[in-house]
């Protein structure tokens, strides 16, 4: 069972045990793992080949969202789910890959970012034991988050991934994931090199914008999240589709309040967030939509 404590003598005992493997898989042909610290190697059939060739300059951060690791990497290797990830981090630190890094693992699902909707094609999938918001949603220990720092680290020299291309599911795909969630620690990845983040601006009272507003404020607001690569319409209104990307922005961003009120504190983050990205790295701001 998917546990929240961190390090421990019991947590010694845990990366001792032998890791599950699902019926079917073990008669795969395995591979070189393409990082220097995976401890194992758990094939996947699910995967394909890369939309033209595309090569990966995205990392995304997933939680698996079930209540014990041996479901976790059934779900993930085991043909007729249809999905898959390349990497596995365990709460005990231990990383699984599952995919090789050349292929297209099947993580994000329908997303978009900075105007691409084939995130499986510019990805690579990283999936974090925990068992999210469904099943009690514990903290994530801190001998995962130091695995998981060093694998995307890894990652990032490898396939030059940018700071600002490490991104959650919930950032991908806002409408439909919360993972990794509000408890995953952004603010250490980043003092470690891995992802883009600024201290949130305080929350204190002042003017805000939510569900059911229309005005150029709206606008203004979506482009902004627009340039900084969510995929919002620009229409001035403040929609549910609107909520649900200033929502995934807070749980990444400012998770002290995850509300989907887009108060000062929220646009002051966006606003230090997009004047701290490279020249070259804004999405394009899409024309305003009907």
């Amino acid at each position: 069972m998917a546990s929240g404590s961190s390090s421990s003598s019991n947590g010694d005992s845990k990366r001792q045990r032998t890791l599950p493997v699902p019926k079917g898989v073990a008669e795969l042909k395995t591979f070189t793992p393409d990082s220097s610290i995976a401890s194992d190697v758990i094939p996947s059939v699910n995967f394909g080949e890369r939309a033209n060739g595309r090569q990966p300059d995205m990392i995304v951060l997933h939680y698996t969202g079930m209540p014990d690791v041996e479901g976790a990497i059934a779900q993930l290797c085991t043909a007729g789910t249809e999905v898959s990830a390349h990497y596995i981090v365990l709460e005990d630190g231990r990383i699984v890959q599952c995919v090789p890094e050349s292929k297209r693992a099947w993580h994000a699902g329908v997303s978009a970012w900075a105007g691409e909707d084939d995130i499986n094609s510019c990805s690579i999938g990283v999936e974090i034991v925990n068992r999210g918001h469904d099943w009690g949603y514990p903290d994530f220990p801190l001998r995962q988050i130091a695995a998981v720092i060093a694998l995307c680290r890894g990652i990032m020299l490898r396939r030059k991934v940018p700071s600002h291309r490490v991104l959650g599911h919930s950032d991908v795909a806002p409408a439909r994931k919360k993972d990794p969630g509000e408890k995953f620690p952004w603010h250490s990845l980043a003092n470690s090199g891995v992802g883009h983040w600024v201290q949130p601006a305080p929350i204190t009272r002042g003017t805000a914008l939510k569900l059911g507003a229309i005005s150029d404020d709206v606008s203004n607001m979506q482009a902004a999240f627009r340039r900084y690569g969510y995929n919002i319409p620009t229409n001035g209104k403040f929609d549910g589709a609107t909520m649900e990307v200033v929502t995934a922005f807070q749980r990444h961003f400012r998770p002290e309040r995850v509300d989907g009120i887009a108060d000062q504190s929220t646009m002051a983050t966006l606003h230090a967030l997009l004047a701290s990205l490279p020249p070259d790295a804004a999405a394009p701001a899409a024309v305003a939509s009907k």
